[in-house]
């Protein structure tokens, strides 16, 4: 029961991971994504047709990534040179995104809803022998495909890249201080430009997990909100990769918990809710928290 859970936490966690890291180095560089949603569903879309297209998940995983690049870019521009508010822009995104993916589906496949295409190549997973005969450690560390391995890799891989990295550094500076970024020699614009495109590439993989690593099939609502769950992740994690990945497993412990509660006969209405209801109450903690801290301090 244990392992069954844990195994199920780690891959409801691995979407809102790579998203909320792409959304976290975002957020440094100056820009808070709304519209990290619309890369997954994008992502989402073109993983499965590329899937199915040629059998290979590496080229469904990269096409997947470049459209969600690319609304990246589209958005970043959007904001950084046209000096639209970034978070209309975002929601914008999120509903142009929608509706385009309703149409595409309509106009080439004559379906709305669900696209189920025949013998659409999976994410494998790979099990590691001896250890996934252990109890809990094989749960952890066997079972799972390249996207749940590199989204865990990237927590130390943002940590070392923010602290030790010449990039990163300019990333940070491109965010807390863009004058003075500028005064030095650099290009916060496109610090920015480029970090909105790498948290659409993340979340572009973070829809093709959902679409090719879960189901084997594309829905219009498959993210369900997942881009938010992000969003509030590396809020939760206040600019901190260990903290976000914390939130990220936050939510899918609850979201596996959730699917198990519905195989007991609890009502769906009530338990659906549950992992979105408890990020509200765990952001409402952090808050109060914050708010009591500063209160001592002054």
């Amino acid at each position: 029961m244990i392992d069954n859970l844990i195994h199920a936490a780690l891959i409801m966690t691995t979407p809102v991971l790579l998203a909320a890291i792409g959304g976290l180095i975002n957020r440094i560089g100056g820009i808070v994504n709304i519209g990290l949603d619309s890369s997954m569903l994008v992502g989402a879309l073109v993983a499965v047709i590329l899937a199915a297209g040629n059998g290979s998940w590496a080229v469904a995983l990269a096409g997947a990534g470049l459209a969600g690049a690319v609304m990246g870019l589209l958005m970043s521009l959007t904001i950084t040179r046209l000096d639209a508010n970034e978070i209309i822009v975002g929601l914008g995104f999120n509903i142009v995104a929608a509706g385009l993916v309703r149409f595409f589906l309509k106009s080439a496949y004559d379906t709305s809803g669900t696209l189920s295409l025949p013998d659409v190549t999976r994410l494998p997973r790979w099990d590691i022998p001896v250890v996934q005969d252990i109890p809990v450690l094989g749960a952890i560390l066997s079972g799972h495909d390249v996207l749940t391995w590199a989204a865990w890799l990237m927590v130390p891989a943002t940590v070392w890249f923010l602290r030790r990295t010449r990039p990163g550094l300019r990333l940070r500076a491109a965010g807390a201080g863009p004058r003075a970024a500028r005064a030095l020699g650099l290009d916060p614009l496109f610090t920015r430009d480029m970090s909105t495109v790498f948290a659409g590439l993340m979340s572009g993989l973070a829809g093709a997990y959902l679409s090719i690593g879960v189901v084997g099939v594309f829905n219009e609502g498959i993210t369900a909100g997942r881009g938010f769950i992000a969003l509030a992740a590396f809020y939760f994690g206040r600019n901190r990769p260990v903290l976000t990945a914390i939130g990220a497993l936050l939510f899918g412990f609850f979201d596996a918990f959730q699917i198990r509660l519905q195989g007991r006969g609890v009502p769906a209405e009530l338990v659906q809710m549950l992992p979105y209801a408890m990020v509200v109450v765990i952001l409402t903690f952090i808050a109060i928290s914050a708010r009591r801290a500063r209160g001592a301090r002054s």
